[in-house]
């Protein structure tokens, strides 16, 4: 056993030394991409309107009507196993109350009211019409506004922000300034037009929005993502860090050699990498894989053969609510796999998740939004290599205790130098600022102030 130890802690040396000589060179540059670079088709060149028009959700009857008929007609679900909750997928049995609900009682009119409640515009990108959600506050004297972007990912769309918005968008105690609030969609999701051609992943969608930002009228803002959103905001951080204020995230990742090294490092010496309260939410490792392991069929899938698991997504509203609602009950909760019902109706009402789902459905979007996990899994894309490089932009990440995966602080820091905090909850899932948007709004708050205050330290250009 003594020559057990003795083995284990020279191997630990040796890991650190070589931690020591790779993780503190002063990495190069990151790539410069084209930021004209055109995702439209080539015959639209040259003649696109690049005006801000207004838009509304539509629900239209003739949509609403064969939705109600595929939903009505479906053939009858495959009876679960005995015993068994949501540990082989959707439930069955709960499958069909809610597509009941969809179908019967779902207010299609009050909630199309609900999802136009704020302004909407469209404006083309780069050959693409991406759409946007943008809310000005009405504060007093003295409470300054400034521009924040919030980011999606996949299942969700701005239907996520719905009701943290307006608790941005509000004088709060305690703060000198208030949010304008811009929420896009992104490109091949919902209201966004998708690219014709391969590509477009999340640093391409940094320079689109980017883009979208500057023809807004604002050439420094304020960034905040989770999911797909969250690496779109790490993109954005690291390509265009004199236009990025703070990087709030509340998915936060680091990634490269010097991170392994450090995780693994920490599997045999955990305090040297993680505080010791959250050091279960890192290890054992084998713990930690086995997750990722069993609850990532889908992101295979996704990554490689998204056309065709896109196919009977697109054409089954049934379908579509299995696969999309099963993820707002894993990721929500872990424990949630053995409840028969998925405990869906834990923190979301069956309007909020079905508004989501009336999203990709009239939009028949469901393809072109799987389709990103082959775009940011390409060859291209990895050679690129963005979050290999640091980002000196002041972030500040926010975790939930039921994320997919954690990293601890000394991590993230290998990737973000100028880390102010990160927060670890006791609570709360994937789906953050739509499950707890108090908490999550809250947090914003605390981080751009803290921003700010980072920003007059070291003499930074501020708004």
């Amino acid at each position: 056993m003594g020559r057990v130890v003795i083995i284990l802690a020279v191997a630990a040396v040796a890991i650190a030394v070589l931690f020591a000589l790779r993780c503190h060179q002063t990495p190069s540059s990151p790539p410069q991409l084209d930021l004209t670079e055109w995702w439209g088709p080539n015959e639209l060149r040259g003649k696109v309107d690049n005006s801000i028009r207004p838009f509304q959700v539509k629900f239209e009857e003739s949509v609403v009507n064969d939705l109600k008929s595929r939903l009505k007609n479906h053939r009858p679900f495959t009876a679960p196993l005995e015993g068994i909750g949501f540990e082989y997928g959707f439930n069955s049995k709960t499958l069909n109350t809610w597509v009941q609900y969809w179908a019967e009682k779902y207010p299609f009119s009050e909630r199309e009211k609900f999802l136009n409640q704020f302004s909407q515009f469209k404006t083309n990108i780069q050959g693409l019409d991406i759409h946007f959600i943008r809310v000005k506050p009405k504060v007093p004297a003295g409470v300054q506004v400034v521009p924040i972007l919030l980011m999606h990912g996949w299942p969700g769309s701005v239907r996520e922000f719905y009701e943290v918005i307006p608790l941005l968008t509000r004088q709060t105690q305690g703060y000198d300034f208030a949010f304008e609030v811009i929420v896009p969609s992104l490109p091949g999701y919902g209201f966004s037009d998708a690219p014709v051609r391969p590509g477009l992943a999340a640093p391409q969608t940094a320079v689109i929005f980017k883009n979208l930002m500057n023809r807004l009228g604002f050439k420094k803002y304020y960034i905040q993502g989770g999911d797909w959103g969250a690496v779109v905001a790490g993109a954005l951080a690291t390509l265009f860090p004199d236009e990025v204020l703070g990087h709030h995230t509340n998915m936060p990742t680091a990634r490269g050699g010097c991170t392994i090294v450090k995780t693994l490092i920490g599997a045999v010496f955990p305090s040297l990498v993680v505080d010791p309260e959250q050091a279960d939410r890192m290890y054992p490792l084998s713990k930690a894989f086995s997750y990722i392991l069993e609850e990532s069929g889908y992101f295979h899938i996704q990554a490689t053969k998204p056309d065709t698991v896109g196919v009977g997504l697109n054409d089954s509203p049934s379908g579509l609510l299995a696969y999309i609602l099963e993820k707002f009950s894993t990721w929500t909760r872990r424990e949630h796999r053995s409840a028969v019902d998925g405990k869906l109706e834990f923190r979301f009402t069956k309007d909020q998740l079905i508004d989501n789902l009336m999203i990709y459905w009239t939009t028949q979007s469901i393809t072109t939004s799987v389709r990103y996990y082959a775009e940011n899994f390409s060859n291209n894309n990895r050679e690129l290599n963005i979050e290999g490089y640091k980002s000196a932009v002041p972030t500040w990440a926010l975790q939930a205790k039921n994320e997919l995966a954690f990293q601890s602080a000394s991590i993230l820091r290998e990737r973000y130098p100028n880390l102010i905090k990160a927060v670890v909850l006791n609570d709360g899932g994937h789906f953050l600022a739509f499950e707890l948007p108090k908490v999550f709004a809250e947090d914003v708050f605390r981080a751009v102030k803290a921003f700010r205050e980072w920003h007059a330290k070291n003499r930074k250009t501020e708004l």
